[in-house]
């Protein structure tokens, strides 16, 4: 019984083109029936996808699996029953019916997916750190060189001391616009 009760992820199934309808109903449902401790997560698996259409960049949004959505939920027989009866679903993947609870989805397929929406914590490597000489490769500040004297995981940028008008001034670049000078 206590391997039912964890924070599991859960495959529900939609109409088609209901994703985003059923994600607003079921959110809606958790607020007003009180279920934040046994629903947490709604997610619809969408891309933002740019296309080319008369050499004019247009961003659209790609669903990944048309007719599912992903709820991050422990499988209490009240969430069960709200997100069954939620307008638009059509039932659970994973589940035989007759009153089975369905199975969640594993670990490593859902990491996978939530990756691919940007929405799993990711870290960008650097082969520099405080103290290194950089070049920066893009900007106002392009083709300089500086020292790091500060980084900002959070914001993916390095202060980086650079000289401008005769002095050195502190200036945040992107990790993405700097080089380390190998020395």
């Amino acid at each position: 019984m206590a391997e039912e009760l964890k924070k599991e992820w859960y495959v529900v199934n939609t109409y088609a083109g209901q994703e985003n309808r059923v994600k607003e109903n079921l959110e809606r449902r958790i607020k007003t029936m009180g279920l934040e401790d046994s629903l947490f997560q709604v997610v619809v698996a969408e891309e933002k996808v740019t296309e080319i259409k008369n050499n004019k960049k247009v961003e659209k949004t790609h669903n990944l699996f048309s007719g599912y959505v992903l709820v991050q939920m422990i499988m209490t027989d009240e969430a069960w029953y709200v997100v069954r009866n939620t307008p638009g679903v059509t039932g659970f993947i994973g589940s035989s019916g007759k009153g089975a609870k369905p199975f969640p989805v594993s670990q490593e397929e859902i990491e996978s997916v939530l990756a691919r929406l940007g929405k799993l914590e990711k870290k960008t490597e650097v082969d520099f750190k405080v103290g290194d000489r950089v070049k920066i490769l893009r900007g106002g500040f392009e083709d300089s060189e500086g020292e790091i004297v500060e980084m900002n995981d959070d914001k993916e940028e390095a202060t980086v001391m650079v000289l401008f008008a005769n002095r050195e001034t502190p200036t945040d670049i992107p990790y993405s616009d700097i080089k380390k000078i190998e020395e």
